[in-house]
């Protein structure tokens, strides 16, 4: 495919993206950044061709256009557009973990001059910006895509023409069941790992040890904790129906677990793990 895509965003995602569509396409790509550095380094190393000095001009040229932020900001920079021309049967996306709030606002800005479709590429890494892209950073993973009931299915499948580069695999699903499903497997993960490695922190005060001796179960269980505090931030307000229904849940199974943990039943304690082990090993 041939043509022109604006990228909002250089940081991990948007630049692997970058990478993938450069891989795939004969494709000119012009990118814009808050942050001049990332910009600048994405076009040094080849994931974008232009960095935009008038995104009004470049983005009535594009094809393609991917808002590669996080999702609040995404929501600032789509009520910036209003008065944008777009390109006759120019598509535009997102990469945002949280679908419903962001379809809203498309709905309350753009409306019905683009053809909008939410995307969430389900990847990602503890590295940020774009000196952690990878054009394999997708390859594999789960991509979710969005459409609202009147996008019709060539514009879906136009768009996963685009983003054919990244070698993922493509499901679509709606709004609500995107945003039960990611608050279920990644979002609330993400705060229980948080919180866990803020209750070590308040344990390591007690005792030097903690932190020395913290290894591999540790570090496996917290990794996803070291991950941007300010897109964690934005997908916890954006999500936060879904979050604190799960809450309400975890907070319940715990008083199971320690239920479970002040009888010292053998039995009881054992099945317990042994239904946790035998899930996940499924």
């Amino acid at each position: 495919m041939k043509g022109n895509v604006f990228i909002f965003g250089t940081g991990l995602i948007g630049s692997s993206i970058g990478l993938a569509i450069k891989k795939a396409h004969d494709a000119s790509i012009t990118a814009y950044d808050t942050n001049e550095e990332n910009s600048r380094l994405a076009k040094s190393l080849g994931m974008i061709d232009h960095i935009s000095t008038d995104i009004e001009s470049d983005l009535s040229k594009s094809d393609l256009i991917i808002l590669a932020t996080p999702v609040i900001q995404a929501e600032k920079i789509l009520a910036s557009l209003q008065n944008i021309h777009w390109k006759d049967n120019a598509i535009m996306t997102d990469v945002g973990s949280v679908k419903q709030s962001i379809v809203k606002k498309v709905q309350q800005t753009v409306g019905n001059k683009i053809t909008f479709i939410g995307g969430h590429p389900m990847a990602g890494s503890h590295k940020s910006g774009p000196a952690g892209a990878k054009v394999h950073l997708m390859e594999n993973a789960f991509y979710v895509l969005t459409p609202s009931p009147d996008i019709p299915k060539e514009k879906v499948d136009e768009l996963i023409r685009w983003l054919s580069g990244t070698n993922a695999k493509f499901v679509t699903m709606t709004p609500e069941e995107h945003d039960e499903v990611t608050g279920v497997i990644s979002h609330f993960p993400h705060v229980i790992a948080a919180s866990l490695v803020r209750q070590v922190e308040q344990k390591n005060q007690e005792s030097d040890y903690i932190g020395r001796l913290a290894a591999g179960g540790f570090k496996d269980i917290t990794r996803i904790a070291s991950s941007s505090p300010s897109m964690w931030r934005d997908i916890t307000i954006s999500n936060k129906k879904v979050l604190i229904e799960l809450l309400d849940g975890w907070i319940k199974e715990m008083g199971v677990v320690k239920e479970l943990i002040e009888s010292s039943n053998h039995q009881e304690i054992y099945d317990y793990f042994s239904g946790a082990k035998r899930f996940r090993d499924t």
